[in-house]
């Protein structure tokens, strides 16, 4: 993915092109994507270990969201939200209460988000695709 966004421009801070270390395939045409795993397996520093998720339904192999879901990412938020700069200097005064609104309220986000398009599009590879806005619209349960 990387690769293919090395000419992507004015990418705000504090978003950057990563360039992971991982290995690639050696041969592009040795890629099956019908034969695709079931299964994904994820970490993160400082987790007890991984985490294998079923790829059909994006849920641990107990059923259980995962830790790497947007309600996870959004309950991680709201923890931090007011005590970084990056998150008070741009967002809405009140703590965001959906999802959508809190992605929404950050500027540098949504500016980042739009150059990305944007090399898509410059480089040949389509329009990306967006989900049924509802999958954003989501509270947190306390």
């Amino acid at each position: 993915m990387f690769g293919r966004l090395e000419g992507i421009e004015d990418i705000f801070l504090p978003f950057r092109l990563n360039k992971p270390y991982l290995s690639g395939i050696s041969n592009p045409e040795s890629r099956q994507p019908g034969k695709a795993p079931s299964f994904a397996v994820n970490w993160c520093v400082g987790d007890a270990g991984l985490e294998i998720i079923n790829t059909m339904t994006g849920k641990t192999e107990q059923g259980e969201k995962s830790r790497l879901c947007k309600y996870e990412f959004f309950r991680r938020f709201t923890r931090l939200y007011g005590s970084l700069p990056c998150f008070t200097a741009q967002t809405v005064s009140e703590r965001p209460k959906q999802y959508q609104e809190a992605k929404n309220s950050v500027m540098d986000y949504q500016l980042t988000k739009a150059q990305l398009f944007k090399a898509f599009q410059k480089a040949s590879f389509g329009c990306w695709v967006k989900k049924p806005i509802e999958q954003d619209q989501f509270e947190l349960i306390d």
